[in-house]
């Protein structure tokens, strides 16, 4: 059974400290838009898909607790918290875009003179709800339509061994996973031999919870530091790398966890298939290329400290980028809920 990232029941939201994970497991009230935001910006939830359902359910929270009747007011209210959410992790685009969808709706709410309050809470509450049956509906197709490619490029019937890096499972998404997903399918398909995943630094993703979630399922796995993708395709006859996307540009360069692009690099000198597997959430077409996404930097201390444990010289100066962006030309393909398509095809994919 995939771990539960986030409980959810009208009126009441929790999200699984990620922070704290392996070694505990515990579960965080979120109480409206404030706490949404502070569990998205400190990394508590993580993950694009993730943190959109978690900021926009955070807000569904607090209208429910809301008793304006003036849709206006209310229209006004939800514009500037969405936003506000929005500001937490400004790479992942599926905030950016849950967000302007409901802000349309919204709008279109409180035009309509034959709407009340009463009603334009409930339908906007009910709209919101429902992106959390879609995403795993969605995750599940990817992780078809991704087991399926990675399959039919073999010559045989021979079992394959994966790459992942970062956490794209049930813990960043909410339930089964993106580039996880595919794993997950592969494997329900006895078809996987092993996964590899990176440690992730400078947070140990990786490590902390794509490791937990493998063992958790029982996925024969191996865990890597960062620095042996190049001597892994080396030794052990890589079928193909799978990732996750914060944000994947129109041309099909990809914002992904740092560390994402130096593989894709090794990957392609090993003529090794290289998969991006996102919603088409994640895919922002309003971006001609990946020069022009955002890209977040954390604090120093994700760098110098593990824990309360400080790791670095002190006074050593850090830089700490959260993504790094993949161009088009190492990416085989990106596998969507719609399908796999080749980068420069992109456009198939969303209207």
């Amino acid at each position: 059974m995939s771990l539960e990232s986030i409980k959810y029941e009208r009126g009441r939201l929790e999200i699984l400290d990620q922070l704290l994970l392996p070694l505990q497991t515990r579960y965080v009230k979120v109480q409206g838009v404030e706490d949404g935001w502070k569990v998205i910006n400190k990394m508590q939830v993580r993950g694009a898909p993730a943190i959109a359902i978690v900021g926009c359910l955070s807000l569904a929270i607090e209208l429910l607790k809301d008793d304006c009747l003036d849709k206006k007011i209310m229209r006004q209210e939800i514009e500037g918290k969405l936003n506000y959410l929005v500001s937490a992790r400004p790479t992942a685009v599926n905030i950016k875009l849950a967000a302007e969808e409901l802000i349309n709706l919204a709008n279109s709410l409180s035009a309509d003179e034959n709407v009340t309050a009463d009603e334009f809470r409930e339908r906007f509450i009910q709209s919101i709800e429902k992106m959390l049956i879609k995403d795993i509906e969605d995750n599940r197709a990817i992780g078809k339509f991704g087991s399926e490619a990675i399959l039919k490029s073999l010559e045989d019937e021979s079992h394959v061994r994966v790459l992942t890096h970062c956490n794209t499972g049930s813990l960043a998404t909410a339930g089964y996973g993106t580039a996880l997903g595919v794993i997950r399918s592969l494997h329900a398909a006895k078809r996987l031999e092993h996964v590899y995943c990176t440690e992730t630094r400078p947070y140990n993703q990786g490590a902390r919870l794509t490791a937990y979630e493998l063992v958790h399922e029982k996925i024969p796995s191996t865990l890597i530091v960062d620095s042996m993708v190049s001597a892994l395709m080396h030794t052990r006859n890589i079928s193909a790398v799978v990732v996750g996307a914060d944000r994947v540009a129109a041309n099909g360069d990809t914002a992904n966890k740092i560390g994402t692009y130096q593989i894709a690099i090794v990957a392609k000198y090993h003529n090794v298939p290289f998969y991006v597997a996102a919603p088409l959430t994640s895919i922002d077409m309003s971006l001609k290329s990946g020069d022009r996404i955002k890209i977040e930097e954390r604090p120093d201390r994700e760098m110098t400290h593990i824990g309360e444990h400080r790791i670095a010289a002190p006074g050593i100066s850090c830089w700490n980028p959260s993504f790094d962006v993949t161009p088009a030309s190492l990416i085989t393909g990106i596998i969507t809920e719609k399908g796999v398509f080749a980068p420069d095809k992109l456009h198939e994919a969303v209207p």
